[in-house]
């Protein structure tokens, strides 16, 4: 003791120190040293620690010697405070951690506490000692590393402080030995308190039990550990932590609440947050220091429920809600967080575990996303584990919660069709993932969901049948086109997932689900569409069905507008064929990359011939790239006289051209073969002539001779298929280009074929005893050589049509439609004369003028489908020659828009999308509503396309086109033509027919459109809507009600829901909270607005008119009932206030409300379950279902004002109905049932 001189301080000093209660002292004097620095404390502590266990007392040794405790403990904490400041000399902060082991090293000792040596304050001071004493540039860099995770999560981070960087240059600079030193005193400290919390309790001091915990949990992630974490006294620093941890976790020092306390310490080092002493949590960065911290973290609780046990689980179990409420929505920190749940319900016997699941269940369900997203995580992991069986302890209740089915079927597939996209797309991701876990169960789990289960209902006297593998099937497909572009993404892993693992059907129904998402609108999606087709692919390389689905899906792609999607179809296509082409010596059957070439190349040449297009575009772009080698053109070659010759010649026609050296030798040969067999396929010869004529140019003249001569004798011969006739006579043109060249050779074919056409078209029995082949075949030749001279267009105009009146061609061209009449040709010649007297056309003008007629005649009175199909390709292809001309018959194609054949509609909507594109057809007269009018299709498929082609490739050229056309749309498809101005456009009364969809019968066709139109409306173009009626309008009035009672009318910038999911990255809590608040003040305003406008301008005018409807007992006034039923949901308690001008409206609407919730009350108390929210659709909470009352504000644009507004008259009783624009809010009754949704007629109302 008198090494520190304590015998020589005042009793003042030392008064003042306690009397400071440790927080401040005053300065020493200067003559008050310790000599040897910080070797006289570590001198103490050694004579002091004996003094733990011997039977002798310090306390009575400190008296004989005359040493005042007080005195003691003012000296200690004088050195403790010394070293709280930032600019503590590294002595200082040694001679800090000394006394303040010192001070605990004291409590420690029996009969400290009758001595009065505990202090709280001085306690907790020797506690923080460590941090103040350790350097904080070391924290202060793990804070900027949380700083700069949360600005690229998207959070915007706060104004640098100058204060932060001049108290960092305050600090003093430490070498690694002054480090090293400094954590020796840290260790002793901590020794120190261990030795303490052996022996004192600290029941009696929660304040400063807490700070034990903080300290510990700090010291947790100080210095990594090497090897295996141990929780006993081990000689780490995180060891020593959690062995404080541990006990902290006795009675002695809180009974239940040490154990709380613990744990909720350690929460935070799970979660990978940093938690200060105030203040929100901060997200640490996941950097490996990080994750072990965490990871240790996770060992130490599972050691403690090993150790404890049974009173361990009630706070194993709150640790875990914990976790998931307060769990981060960051995909990454979700991972883990949920690998911890799992790892820690391990610890659960069986009991607690499906006490646990359960409540799980319930807590994905609640209405915050994140959680959802998070029970998804959960489930995932605990599906990994292995499943737990039931054993006696287990409540029969509880029993099913314990089964991976259960985490399946109503944990991950109970999520497909929430309310929120991400939770849907998470949901349909995580059932992909669940076939790829090794559990046996899982995979059975899936199955069954797929299986072809039947459920019998009995209902009355009728047994309704349900399948559930055809349901879910749907619902999956239904997934895939999502409108939202994450979801569509994840249901496409899902669906290949379930392909791959033979769950559902390699049928070709499936995979065509897969290779049309391709062309998905969304890049991303496409981009997912090609991986899914690589990955089944490569699981199924033997599959037919496989192979052609990949094929449509992968090869169009080359030509995507996305530039990205075009190089990741190239790599597909590259490292399926391109790069798998051997040798025909190295070739084996054996080798599976090899076979799955030759076989897609096979249905290239087969089956999927109208991709090869697409294909030759792919190697267009290689040969650029230089891919083609010496070695690969000598590999395909080898192939050409082998089992795999067709596809060895389809890449040899598409890289000739850009070979600069062939074996000439060997396609000669070929050749000649082609020549003199009979065997050789129509693939294969073209492919064959195209290589012949690539390689033309190379060749000599006698060689050329010899060739034309052996392509002319074949085509005289009148026996080759259409196909090569087409290659033959390019081949031609390429090897020789002179036009002598082509009259020489091709003058005895054009007369052969002109001699045979007169002999058959110009007798009057010639068409009894034709060929067809052969007239197709002299159709064909001439409509592919351009360099005849056109001089049989009448002879074409007969094979076409017969006319009734005698004389020219002049004379018959310009018959009107009336007097023509149908052909006796057979079908497939009148096809083949259509598409050669339409190549004819393109190339001369005045025959395009003189048979357009003809043509509208075809598509108006021909009854043969390949016919109409041709002239509608004719038509569209005259008119980007001839615009002008073809515009006034643009009415004849588009009317092909309902033709009855399927093939013919789809044609025409496809080609009419590409030429309003390219602005060679405006939307003139009719054909808006003819175009509109196909959403209504009786094929879903065509429906689903014009869909597509007006939303993604017309309304993004003409953005206004839905508003500019729908008032009309309520005229045109009611049949109203009294109106002055609206559909006032001439058609024909057969076209009325075909488009008519007026009627009661037709209503919900109607609206079906009237639905599209609405929702891709803006709130602009609302704004600027009216609706002019006249006094016969009573029909369009009705129709109009029924409008405005929509859903799809609500204003966009009120209707969309608080925290929506979409396919944004998830927003932080903070921009959540305000851009909600923004949201309800938003929506609060302008509903006030709304609300004074609907009071002052709306209700008169609805009294006046329901008077007058009622004087002229008009059956619109059931209409007008009903939207006034459904505007008065909003105002439900202001009703007699609204309507004090007509009490007696006030009454009935009273009544009308009324009677209205006791019908949806009645229905929802008999309605059935059943549906996707079967297993959750909606997110719903564990309280008992009530009714709850949602708000929706609809845009209202079209109802009356006065159409004589100038003569100043204000009773709209005394004239007709014309418009106003106005707006309002209704209210509708939604019903939330406990586990499923409503059906169908439920949902409507």
């Amino acid at each position: 003791m008198k090494l520190i001189f304590i015998d020589v301080f005042c009793a003042g000093w030392v008064d003042a120190v306690w009397d400071f209660e440790f927080t401040e002292t005053e300065p020493l004097d200067a003559a008050i040293v310790i000599k040897n620095g910080s070797k006289e404390f570590k001198t103490l502590y050694s004579h002091l620690l004996p003094y733990m266990t011997d039977t002798e007392s310090v306390w009575t040794v400190f008296g004989d010697n005359g040493v005042s405790v007080k005195s003691l403990v003012a000296v200690l904490s004088y050195f403790v405070l010394g070293g709280k400041s930032k600019t503590a000399s590294v002595q200082q902060r040694i001679s800090a951690l000394q006394a303040s082991s010192l001070y605990l090293l004291l409590l420690g000792i029996p009969g400290s506490v009758v001595n009065k040596m505990f202090h709280q304050i001085l306690f907790d001071t020797c506690l923080n000692t460590v941090s103040n004493c350790w350097p904080q540039s070391l924290v202060k860099k793990r804070k900027k590393d949380t700083l700069k995770s949360s600005q690229a999560d998207g959070k915007r981070s706060k104004p640098h402080r100058k204060d932060d960087d001049e108290e960092q240059d305050e600090e003093v600079h430490l070498s690694p030995q002054d480090l090293l030193k400094i954590r020796e005193g840290v260790v002793l400290l901590v020794k120190s308190l261990l030795r303490l919390l052996l022996k004192f309790p600290l029941k009696d001091e929660p304040q400063s039990a807490d700070n034990c915990v903080q300290m510990f949990a700090k010291l947790t992630n100080f210095e990594p550990v090497i090897g295996e974490l141990s929780f006993g006294a081990g000689q780490t620093m995180p060891e020593l932590a959690y062995y404080g941890l541990w006990l902290l976790c006795s009675s002695n020092h809180g009974d239940e609440k040490s154990l709380r306390r613990v744990f909720h310490r350690v929460l935070y080092v799970i979660l990978m947050m940093s938690k200060g002493e105030s203040g929100k949590p901060s997200l640490m960065m996941a950097t490996q220091a990080v994750l072990a911290a965490r990871d240790q973290a996770i060992g130490f609780v599972s050691h403690v429920v090993d150790e404890l046990k049974e009173p361990a689980l009630p706070f194993l179990r709150i640790l875990l809600q914990h976790i998931s409420f307060r769990m981060v929505d960051k995909t990454d920190y979700r991972t883990r967080g949920a690998q911890a749940v799992a790892k820690l319900l391990a610890k659960m016997p069986c009991g607690d575990y499906a006490s646990f699941i359960k409540w799980l269940f319930d807590y994905s369900r609640q209405s915050k996303v994140a959680y959802r997203m998070f029970a998804l995580d959960v489930s995932m992991a605990l599906l990994e584990q292995p499943e737990r069986e039931a054993n006696e302890n287990v409540d029969t209740e509880l029993v099913s919660f314990l089964s991976h089915r259960f985490l399946v079927h109503n944990m991950v597939f109970g999520r497909r069709s929430d309310a929120s996209p991400t939770v849907r797309g998470h949901a349909l991701t995580c059932l992909a993932q669940c076939l790829e876990l090794p559990s046996m169960n899982a995979t059975r789990s899936i199955k069954e969901l797929f299986s072809t289960i039947y459920i019998y209902f009995l209902q009355g006297n009728v047994m309704l049948v349900f399948s559930l593998a055809k349901d879910t099937m749907a619902l999956l497909k239904r997934r895939v086109s999502d409108p939202k572009t994450n979801v569509r993404k994840c249901a496409l892993q899902a669906m290949m997932g379930l392909l791959k693992h033979n769950v559902i059907m390699l049928s070709e129904g499936n995979l065509t689900v897969l290779s049309e998402r391709t062309r998905d609108p969304a890049l991303s999606v496409k981009k997912k569409a090609l991986q899914c087709l690589m990955d089944l692919l490569t699981a199924h390389p033997e599959n037919s069905l496989v192979q052609k689905a990949w094929l449509r899906g992968v090869v169009p792609a080359v030509v995507d507008a996305e530039s990205s999607v075009q190089e990741k179809a190239l790599e597909c296509l590259e490292q399926t064929i391109l790069s798998q082409v051997k040798s025909h010596g190295s070739y084996s059957y054996r080798d599976a990359q090899q076979t799955l070439t030759w076989d897609l190349l096979g249905l290239l040449c087969d089956h999927c011939q109208d991709l090869g297009r697409y294909f030759s575009r792919a190697f267009t772009v290689w040969s650029k790239q230089n891919k083609f080698t010496a070695a690969f053109i000598n590999n395909l070659i080898s192939h050409t006289e082998a089992e795999h010759a067709a596809g060895a010649w389809l890449l040899l026609s598409k890289v000739a051209s850009s070979c600069p050296r062939l074996d000439y030798g060997k396609i000669l040969d070929a050749w000649d073969d082609l020549v003199r067999s009979k065997n050789v396929t129509v693939t294969t010869s073209c492919h064959i002539l195209c290589v012949i004529g690539d390689i033309g140019e190379h060749l000599n003249e006698d060689t050329k001779s010899r060739i034309v001569e052996d392509i002319i004798t074949w085509l005289k011969s009148f026996e080759m298929p259409l196909e090569v006739i087409s290659a033959s006579v390019e081949t031609l043109c390429r090897l020789g280009k002179a036009e002598t060249f082509l009259n020489q050779h091709c003058g005895e074919l054009v007369s052969v074929c002109e001699a045979y056409l007169s002999g058959v078209i110009l007798n009057e029995n010639g068409a009894q005893n034709l060929n067809e082949d052969l007239v197709s075949y002299a159709l064909f030749f001439w409509s592919i050589h351009s360099y005849v001279e056109c001089f049989f267009f009448l002879l074409y105009m007969f094979c076409v049509f017969r006319v009734l009146t005698e004389g020219s061609e002049e004379l018959a061209c310009s018959q009107p439609l009336s007097q023509f009449k149908a052909s006796s040709m057979p079908s497939s010649v009148r096809a083949h004369a259509v598409i050669t007297l339409g190549k004819l056309c393109l190339q001369h003008e005045e025959l395009t003028r003189k048979y357009l007629p003809a043509f509208a005649r075809e598509l108006e009175l021909c009854s043969e489908l390949a016919v109409r199909s041709n002239v509608v390709v004719v038509m569209c292809d005259l008119c980007v020659r001839y615009t002008n001309m073809v515009d006034r018959y643009v009415p004849n194609v588009s009317a092909c828009l309902r033709d009855k054949e399927p093939l013919i509609r789809k044609q025409t909507l496809t080609m009419l999308t590409n030429l309003l594109q390219e602005e060679f057809v405006k939307w003139k007269g009719s054909l808006f509503f003819r175009f509109i009018a196909v959403l209504v299709d009786s094929d879903p498929t065509i429906a689903s396309l014009c869909e597509y082609c007006l939303v993604h490739l017309l309304l993004k050229k003409n953005p206004v086109m839905f508003s500019q056309h729908f008032i009309e749309c309520i005229f045109h498809f009611n049949s109203y033509e009294k109106h002055k101005t609206y559909n006032k456009f001439p058609q024909a009364a057969s076209e009325k027919a075909k488009f008519s969809l007026k009627g009661a019968q037709n209503k919900e066709r109607r609206f079906t459109i009237y639905r599209f139109l609405l929702v891709h409306f803006t709130d602009a173009h609302a704004y600027r809507m009216y609706l002019p009626l006249d006094g016969d309008g009573a029909v369009v009035l009705a129709e109009t009600f029924g409008i405005l009672s929509l859903k799809e009318i609500k204003l966009s910038a009120l209707s969309g829901a608080v925290g929506a999911g979409g396919d944004e990255p998830q927003e932080d809590e903070q921009m959540a909270m305000a851009k909600a608040v923004m949201q309800v003040a938003q929506k609060k305003v302008v509903s006030q607005v709304q609300k004074k406008v609907f009071i002052e301008s709306m209700i008169p005018i609805i009294i006046n008119l329901k008077s007058m409807l009622e004087q002229k007992r008009s059956p619109v006034l059931k209409d007008l009932m009903g939207y006034l039923q459904l505007t008065m949901q909003d105002y439900r308690s202001e009703v007699k206030e609204f309507f004090a001008a007509d009490e007696q409206l006030a009454v009935e609407m009273e009544y009308n409300l009324k009677m209205y919730e006791k019908e949806m009350e009645a229905q929802m108390a008999h309605c059935s379950l059943g549906g996707d929210a079967a297993s959750g659709g909606t997110p719903v909470s564990t309280r008992p279902r009530r009714p709850r009352t949602v708000q929706i504000t609809f845009r209202i644009w079209s109802l009356i004002l006065l159409e004589h507004a100038s003569c100043g008259c204000n009773d709209v009783r005394s004239f007709p109905y014309s418009v106003v624009c106005f707006e309002h809010v209704i209210t509708v009754h939604i019903y939330f049932s406990s586990a499923n949704k409503t059906s169908n007629k439920q949902q409507n109302h």
